[in-house]
């Protein structure tokens, strides 16, 4: 790779220069959504993994309800 023109640690950026970074920094601050697309599916994936234990949790909960009625119904009749 070649050598990047320019003075070192010295650069510009026009979107920080008129306010837009910023103004899409607070916007997406309020809103509580991320508005770059590695910054939502960073969310989407936190969410899911709070969300995958509970799942498996309520599926055994479940799974051991219907045995258990099984399990009454059979001894039952």
């Amino acid at each position: 790779m070649g050598r990047k023109k320019g003075i070192p640690g010295l650069s510009f950026s026009w979107k920080r220069a008129t306010g837009l970074s910023s103004a899409k920094a607070k916007l997406s601050r309020n809103l509580g959504v991320p508005l770059t697309r590695a910054g939502r599916q960073q969310k989407v994936g936190k969410t899911m993994g709070c969300c995958v234990p509970a799942a498996f949790i309520l599926a055994g909960g479940v799974t051991a309800a219907v045995g258990m009625a099984k399990a009454v119904s059979s001894w039952m009749a």
